[in-house]
């Protein structure tokens, strides 16, 4: 039998096993939540499309919004660790109402990310297994996706520690792939044994010269999605031993690790393949969906070629765990504070985990994914490329949230300008530019490949999902008002967690 929490006496304890979690766990969740394979092997292709020879300067630039966002989570984490993050930042800065659209910001690209992650780790499992013919059956392919959410659903319910222990591997072995084919490769090209498409690498490709505003702009959006995921550090927060500083910490850690590791098989990639239209080079149009697993026959024959299949199917797999964890507690958190049923504020007896609120994003997950796939596959791929107005919404809503509950103490310190006004501003204006020049290039009906009346299928998935929200909202309200008239959650509600060191 599940227990609830009481929200009227102890909103900062909710019932999760604190003190879990080290800083070295915090790190894997949130690198995992990433899934750096996955998410380089689809959109490496694309940057180099847009920017040429200069994706590893894309990856840097689009590094340093991350990077400010990330101070905005470090600030707001270490004044109030709570498991609700951007919903429960953004309503203690700016109240109720943006406040629940900030979680469900957060709850959306989850959904659908989640949708596309299991889909990916199915497909490159087969090719894994040389049975590339199962991978094309619909059905197959969608049943073996729906398998893997329900496991992954089940493995979240079962706990921190067992969901950290499975992590640690998974993630050690992404990386540990991506670096030794990333070596492999600059040896090849160094030693001249790379074949004649690969070229020299140059520290002109980390210096974004010559390219246009309109290349930029769509490159860097292209570069949110590889470094989105990393906030999950902050959801488990309450989790972790030194839940004020810890999960801060692993925030920026990881998106250190994540630039570092995406400059290097950036340059590994480009100088090894080419610029060339045909073989592996990176300008060949087949190459554009996965420029990564194709050098791996070239660069380390077949062990390195399965390797990197394995590696990016992986790297889905752990993706979709470490993306439900965080959902799950972000609606926990929105159940204490009574901004949704009470219902999901349930935490299991014996595995100390939002059980119910981690079925239920499983199952949305899994509802989403089936629809999707059975209308169109077509449709499916379009609603990843929405996830951008996601991300950017809700990462903008924390930034200026950071800059707005902590403006009477800006000017106490030079520290305080800076981490608490400054560079969060700065992130929450870049991430507003993101989502503005996102949805204004997705509404053009041959952005992506679905167009419904005139407009692109990539922009009303991707705003629709987002104003889907308001009426969910308006439901909630309905159920319970106390929420909506700031009694459960407001700018001085204390809901600090027990500090276990």
């Amino acid at each position: 039998m599940a227990v609830s929490v009481d929200p009227q006496t102890s909103p900062g304890d909710k019932g999760l096993q604190a003190g879990a979690l080290g800083l070295v766990g915090n790190v894997v969740i949130g690198l995992s939540a990433v899934a750096p394979a996955y998410s380089l092997a689809a959109t490496l292709g694309y940057v180099v499309a847009q920017v040429h020879t200069k994706a590893p300067a894309m990856f840097v630039i689009a590094f340093i919004p991350m990077l400010l966002i990330a101070f905005a989570y470090r600030e707001l984490g270490q004044d109030t660790p709570d498991c609700g993050t951007t919903f429960t930042w953004a309503t203690k800065a700016f109240g109720p109402w943006i406040g629940w659209m900030g979680g469900w910001g957060l709850a959306v690209s989850a959904i659908i990310v989640l949708a596309n992650v299991a889909e990916i780790a199915a497909v490159y499992l087969f090719e894994f297994l040389h049975l590339g013919g199962l991978a094309e059956n619909l059905w197959v392919k969608v049943s073996v996706g729906c398998v893997l959410i329900l496991a992954m659903t089940w493995v979240s319910i079962r706990g921190i520690v067992i969901s950290e222990r499975i992590q640690n591997v998974l993630i050690a072995v992404q990386f540990g792939v991506l670096v030794v084919a990333s070596v492999l490769a600059l040896v090849k090209v160094a030693t001249g044994s790379a074949g004649a498409q690969a070229i020299t690498p140059s520290w002109s490709w980390l210096w974004p010269s010559g390219v246009s505003s309109s290349e930029l702009a769509a490159a860097v959006i292209l570069c949110i999605f590889i470094y989105w995921g990393w906030d999950a550090c902050l959801a488990v927060g309450e989790e972790t031993r030194d839940a004020s500083r810890t999960p801060g910490r692993a925030a920026v850690l990881t998106t250190l690790i994540l630039v570092c590791t995406y400059v290097l098989v950036a340059y590994a990639v480009q100088s090894f393949a080419g610029f060339g239209e045909t073989g592996i080079g990176l300008n060949n149009p087949d190459n554009a969906d996965d420029v990564l697993t194709i050098l791996g026959e070239p660069v380390g024959g077949v062990v390195m070629s399965s390797a990197l299949l394995l590696t990016v199917s992986i790297s889905a797999l752990s993706s979709t765990q470490s993306t439900i964890l965080p959902t799950a507690r972000g609606t926990l958190s929105m159940a204490v504070y009574e901004a949704i049923p009470r219902r999901f504020a349930r935490i299991h007896p014996r595995y100390m985990t939002p059980a119910f609120g981690t079925a239920v994003m499983g199952g949305a997950a899994l509802m989403f994914y089936l629809v999707l796939s059975l209308v169109s596959q077509n449709t499916l791929g379009d609603s990843v490329a929405s996830l951008g107005l996601a991300v950017a919404f809700y990462y903008g809503v924390t930034a200026y949230a950071c800059v707005w509950y902590f403006r009477r103490t800006l000017l106490r310190s030079a520290r305080n300008l800076f981490m608490r006004g400054i560079f969060p501003l700065l992130g929450g204006i870049a991430m507003t530019w993101a989502f503005i020049q996102s949805a204004s290039d997705m509404v053009a009906p041959d952005y992506g490949s679905t167009s419904l009346g005139g407009v692109g299928g990539v922009f009303i998935m991707g705003v629709g999902m987002l104003v889907l929200g308001i009426p969910l909202m308006l439901l909630c309200v309905a159920g319970g008002r106390d929420f909506f008239r700031g009694r459960t959650l407001n700018a001085t509600t204390e809901v600090k967690v027990p500090d276990v060191s």
